[in-house]
């Protein structure tokens, strides 16, 4: 709570809270939580726990040339992962995981955390698609729908940023000398020299995270996945949204999808309280959904991704006796 970054994420969360908030007619939203049927949350989080079981297998998938580590040793340390990441500021929970991984099985931090980097790549890759696929029917959403009419500039610079770090990953994997010349060309310019040796070490262990990238064969596999697990991500916003009463296209849904989980990577308040919200209700909104019951699903469904990986991420980290301490922190800092 020391930290400027902290109070930002705050203020931010504010900000789209407002915009939540505003023009929502309360007793309407009250009424929408009151009638919703509630039954169809249990086949929407069970669809989302394939979701993070793919996530696990991904993972192992991305660490074979480090190490092979079975998939059922994955899915805990991940839903560690989301607990961390739903709790803590800065997505805390991708360090922690890297750290839990590292004193399960010895995988060094740095390689772990390049194949958690190169995760969310990928992820944003897939939510532009998911934008991409619906541009068409989007333009014909924006002329009234608020800030969502931005999304379409928004979707092709996110797209820029994300293939540019996608391509500089792959080119490094596939040139690890080459990469490793100019990263020392730069420590040498740059660094202080007490500090290039451990950088130059802590960049071979990086790069050695990066390995899966040099097959084609795998990248595009891991693509595929990613696709797999966002699709059954999109499945749980179809389940939740039969217990309100309103019908939209799955297609829309991935639409939703892709927005708000682009909007979550905005610094946020830990949860990304708002940041999760104002985009989700914007869209549905725009798909003439009433304001109020579009901000009953979107807080629903929030507490629904919120609340269930957490609780068993929770549960995860108390079996393996592990605490936020500040040799974790260290850590952290260090990394």
């Amino acid at each position: 709570m020391k930290r400027w970054q902290f109070w930002l994420g705050i203020l931010i969360s504010l900000v789209f809270l407002y915009y939540t908030v505003r023009g929502l007619p309360l007793q309407d939203f009250g009424k929408a939580l009151k009638t919703a049927n509630y039954w169809w949350l249990i086949p929407g989080i069970g669809v989302y726990f394939l979701a993070v079981w793919g996530r696990a297998w991904r993972w192992h998938y991305l660490l074979r040339p480090v190490k092979k580590i079975p998939t059922r040793v994955m899915f805990p340390i991940v839903a560690i992962g989301y607990m961390g990441n739903n709790i803590y500021p800065a997505r805390a929970g991708e360090v922690l995981r890297a750290y839990i991984l590292k004193r399960q099985e010895s995988v060094p931090i740095s390689a772990s955390l390049a194949t958690i980097i190169v995760e969310r790549v990928f992820d944003g890759v897939v939510m532009l698609a998911f934008i991409f696929v619906n541009l068409p029917e989007l333009a014909k959403l924006t002329s009234d729908s608020g800030f969502i009419g931005n999304i379409q500039s928004l979707a092709v610079w996110g797209t820029i940023a994300f293939m540019g770090a996608l391509l500089v990953f792959m080119l490094a994997a596939m040139f690890p000398q080459r990469t490793e010349k100019i990263v020392n060309a730069l420590f040498q310019r740059l660094m202080p020299e007490r500090f290039r040796e451990k950088g130059m070490s802590l960049t071979r262990r990086f790069l050695d995270g990066l390995v899966s990238l040099r097959s084609p064969r795998d990248a595009w596999m891991v693509f595929v996945t990613s696709v797999v697990i966002w699709l059954f991500e999109t499945g749980k916003y179809w389940f939740v949204m039969h217990a309100f009463p309103f019908q939209v296209s799955f297609f829309a849904l991935m639409l939703m999808n892709g927005i708000v989980n682009l909007a979550t990577t905005i610094p946020s308040a830990p949860g990304y309280v708002g940041t999760f919200d104002a985009p989700g209700i914007a869209v549905l909104a725009a798909y003439g959904v009433p304001k109020a019951v579009a901000a009953g699903y979107t807080v629903v469904l929030h507490i629904a991704l919120w609340a269930p990986i957490t609780i068993l991420g929770a549960y995860y980290m108390a079996r393996e006796g592990i605490k936020w301490d500040k040799r974790m922190r260290d850590l952290e800092a260090a990394e």
